[in-house]
């Protein structure tokens, strides 16, 4: 089965999906931007299921390029799936790991039978990964996974961002 790829322009905390994607940071205990935004949105229960992640497995924080599921709160999605995005650098290549982050949160996606999961672009905000490059990493894994989600949604906030991913999700 191959999965679609749609794309949207808009606000990640009001699509219908599954899953929704958070871009979290590795306390999983709430930040700025996407992570910001969810924990907002979603409610206490989302930072409840982070702070018992936390407390079991996670207690040193989620490493970066991996990926853990809680529940949505009151976002319209059944799950949030956190991952933890590399900080860019010129002077290292860190794209395997970002690449983790989309294969690994769909590897959750499949553990919890989700079959539409809306991603935002990764590490492209305070991370400062470059859009361009965030956006072929995250078409091509994406395009190359073995998943069985049916639909995978990139919810871009700006007009740069979704004409970044229209260019290679042609």
């Amino acid at each position: 089965m191959t999965t679609s790829i749609t794309l949207v322009r808009g606000d990640i905390t009001e699509q219908h999906a599954d899953a929704i994607v958070n871009a979290a940071n590795s306390s999983l205990l709430s930040g700025g931007g996407v992570d910001g935004a969810i924990h907002r949105r979603g409610g206490p229960e989302i930072l409840e299921a982070c702070r018992a992640l936390r407390a079991s497995r996670y207690g040193k924080g989620l490493p970066t390029g991996q990926a853990v599921a809680t529940t949505a709160g009151r976002l319209p999605a059944r799950w949030v799936i956190h991952t933890v995005g590399p900080v860019w650098s010129a002077t290292e290549d860190r794209s395997e790991l970002l690449a983790s982050c989309y294969r690994e949160s769909l590897r959750v996606a499949d553990e919890l039978g989700a079959k539409t999961v809306a991603f935002p672009a990764v590490s492209t905000g305070v991370y400062r990964w470059p859009m361009e490059d965030a956006a072929r990493i995250a078409v091509e894994t994406v395009r190359g996974a073995d998943t069985r989600v049916e639909e995978v949604r990139f919810v871009l906030f700006d007009e740069p961002a979704y004409q970044a991913f229209a260019a290679l999700a042609a």
